[in-house]
């Protein structure tokens, strides 16, 4: 199924039935990510499993997008398809962007679920800034010289040597979207969850580190954190019996 959200045609699909629950995937992944959650919840719940916009079968943006731009795309899914206090989880970015739309107020879901998610500005080793600046030197250098397929190549290896393993997979537009996003921190917005919050979280995410997820759990006036010992960013996949068990204990009064 597709609906319209603003000028993108945004993919998704339906299954069990029951009151609402949105699952929202992380970076350069698509729904089926979510599949396993979902299998799970649709026994008792209507699950809605979204392509976010910008990757599986929703279209790309025009333009690059910051974090509000996701949080306003989530506030119109949910208005187009008239969906009334949704239970709402989400992977990585798709959390972030749970993050801003219930910060600002702009949705009003039942429960969240935050998995491994990504929202706080990362604190960075030293040798990260080193690599950033050598890379920023270049850049300006390159700059000053003729705009020829050469040079072009050369830029584009010297990003690759510092980008992440993300950006270096993402498409362009989606490349600039990430420079924006990845500094936008969402701490300031934690206190205004009101609903009942459940983190779960990888002790070994090098993405979203265990830390971001215990200053969430102060941040955000009801909530609980789960930690899975030795697993990492999709901690969720790594975990899925129990994951899937620990979520059905959550929503045993919302069924």
């Amino acid at each position: 199924m597709q609906v319209k959200i603003q000028d993108w045609n945004i993919d998704y699909e339906t299954i069990g039935q029951g009151n609402p629950v949105i699952l929202l995937h992380g970076w350069l992944c698509d729904r089926e990510t979510m599949r396993p959650i979902a299998n799970s919840l649709s026994q008792n719940f209507k699950v809605y499993l979204v392509d976010i916009v910008g990757f599986g079968k929703s279209d790309l943006p025009a333009h690059p997008l910051n974090t509000n731009d996701f949080g306003d795309f989530l506030a119109e899914f949910i208005h187009k398809l008239s969906i009334q206090n949704p239970i709402l989880i989400g992977h990585s970015n798709g959390g972030r962007t749970i993050i801003n739309s219930v910060g600002r107020k702009i949705v009003e879901p039942k429960k969240i679920v935050l998995i491994d998610s990504a929202g706080l500005v990362p604190k960075r080793k030293p040798k990260y800034y080193i690599k950033v600046g050598i890379f920023k030197a270049g850049k300006a250098f390159l700059n000053r010289l003729p705009d020829v397929g050469a040079i072009k190549k050369f830029k584009e290896k010297l990003m690759n040597h510092v980008g992440s393993s993300d950006y270096r997979a993402s498409a362009p537009v989606l490349r600039e979207t990430m420079k924006i996003i990845v500094n936008e921190d969402m701490s300031e917005l934690l206190p205004n969850i009101k609903v009942p919050t459940l983190l779960i979280w990888g002790t070994n995410d090098n993405a979203t580190p265990i830390s971001d997820a215990k200053k969430m759990e102060k941040l955000i006036p009801d909530c609980g954190l789960i930690e899975y010992k030795n697993s990492g960013h999709f901690s969720y996949l790594e975990n899925i019996q129990n994951c899937n068990a620990v979520l059905n204990e959550f929503f045993k009064n919302d069924k």
